[in-house]
């Protein structure tokens, strides 16, 4: 169980259980709309009815593996810390699952069955067994990739289909190893596409499923009727921790796009940005701009002389579609954007004064200088033990924050060092005693007693330190 915070004004934070391949509740989600085609039918006789899924699970199995890793981690107890007792290290272990995607051994699983691992072990489906080394992890994606070591011959592969093809109601098949039983399928239908706001990832949008999936299926694979790799199971919501028939998978787009980052060398995934930030258009704001109903996103900011200024986007536009996929929230914008290289062209269906036009634009990488290293290690005051950076879009990304942000952001906070009680990577800081905070140098020496107002994803709150 893996769990999330979130600030809201009340308080500092309010825990989202999110359990991967097994998560919590979010307060709500979007999915765009589908689009439904007339060639699809249902069993029409007995015949049909004895239809098996077993061609498309010989072909698809083979592909999928166990994998399972061991670590160690650090862990302080509260109490024997205040009697200077170190932290002891602890043997942590992790089980998942995976995709044979490169006849070479390449692997994609979900990062979190592998982070933070030293050892890891994947199981093929005929029980051979190989080390792994990370090639590449994507903690935005939830992606990784995986480079099976000793690989003396050809492995089955699963093809990754990222045409975009699926709709909703179509079949899928979920491979993995649930609760590390062993390999199991099941079987259910494409219940969402483009699903968005989940509380998962700020960047994602997913294929939503109610094939079983359980805690273990992390990073198996969902198949289409082709067999082919259609997306990796990522999350579920559930109150028991088991499945609910709410499943979630990174659709192939993405992974397509964090296994070719990885095969061509790369060291992380480089989402490029269109420089526009919006709202999601609401029945009142629909109402208010005269659209028959609420659809798209609404811009309200730009950044001067980003790619979206370039291509002529302005406040009050509605972006209605990417390249053909509709848009209705920031987290479908970031997701379509994302999934492009840098520099490539996007076509950008924009609404303006009662008309649909379409603009071109280049995406590009985010500007300013994302290096975590040249932060500012507080020392002393209650910021103790806090690296802070002056923010630029490309540090506030690469740090989980929101790139049209400025100010000051948290990039690193020692376990050890007073501000763990109440700061964590990513955190904005917006001022001290009700005065702004615009650089680094401002955040040192604050004594007790001083009020801190923070920003942690999206929501804000003022603390009084003691």
């Amino acid at each position: 169980m893996i769990d999330r915070t979130t600030m809201k004004t009340s308080s500092l934070a309010i825990a989202i259980a999110l359990m991967l391949a097994a998560c919590g509740q979010p307060d709500s989600s979007k999915a765009q709309d589908g689009v439904f085609a007339d060639n699809r039918v249902v069993p029409g006789d007995a015949t049909s009815m004895k239809a098996s899924f077993a061609p498309v699970v010989r072909e698809a199995a083979p592909a999928v593996v166990n994998i399972s890793a061991r670590g160690v981690r650090t862990v302080q107890d509260p109490f024997w810390s205040m009697f200077g007792m170190r932290p002891q290290a602890q043997q942590v272990g992790s089980i998942g699952s995976g995709v044979i995607v490169r006849p070479d051994g390449v692997v994609v699983t979900n990062n979190h069955v592998v982070e933070n691992m030293q050892q890891i072990r994947v199981t093929l489906n005929d029980r051979r067994e190989f080390p792994a080394r990370v090639v590449l992890a994507d903690e935005r994606s939830d992606i990784a990739v995986l480079q099976l070591e000793g690989v003396n011959e050809r492995l089955p592969t699963l093809n990754i289909d990222d045409r975009e093809e699926q709709q909703v109601g179509d079949l899928v098949l979920a491979i993995g190893n649930p609760f590390g039983v062993g390999q199991t399928v099941t079987n259910g239908i494409i219940s969402a596409l483009n699903r968005t706001e989940t509380g998962i990832s700020d960047s994602s949008s997913f294929i939503q499923t109610d094939a079983a999936i359980n805690p273990g299926n992390s990073g198996g694979a969902l198949v289409d009727m082709d067999g082919d790799l259609i997306g990796i199971n990522t999350a579920i919501f559930s109150r028991s921790g088991s499945s609910s028939g709410v499943g979630f998978a990174v659709p192939a787009t993405m992974v397509r796009r964090v296994v070719d980052s990885a095969v061509g060398g790369a060291t992380a995934v480089v989402r490029p940005w269109l420089g526009v930030k919006g709202e999601t258009v609401t029945a009142d704001i629909a109402r208010s701009l005269g659209l028959e109903r609420p659809q798209g996103l609404v811009v309200t900011e730009v950044w001067p002389n980003g790619p979206g200024a370039r291509a002529g986007i302005r406040q009050g536009d509605v972006i209605t579609a990417i390249d053909g996929a509709e848009i209705n929230d920031q987290g479908g914008l970031n997701f379509r954007v994302g999934t492009r290289e840098p520099n490539e062209t996007v076509q950008i269906s924009v609404l303006r004064d009662g008309r649909v036009q379409s603009v071109d634009a280049r995406v590009q990488r985010l500007p300013g200088d994302a290096d975590p290293d040249k932060a500012l290690l507080i020392r002393q005051g209650v910021l103790t033990g806090a690296q802070v950076l002056a923010l630029n879009p490309a540090l506030a990304d690469s740090l989980g924050g929101d790139p049209f942000t400025s100010g000051v952001i948290v990039g690193s906070v020692n376990p050890r060092g007073y501000a763990a009680r109440f700061l964590a990577r990513g955190d904005l800081i917006l001022a001290v005693n009700g005065r702004a905070v615009t650089n680094p140098e401002q955040l040192e020496n604050i004594p007790r007693g001083a009020q801190i107002t923070l920003q942690r994803r999206g929501q804000q709150a003022t603390l009084l330190v003691r």
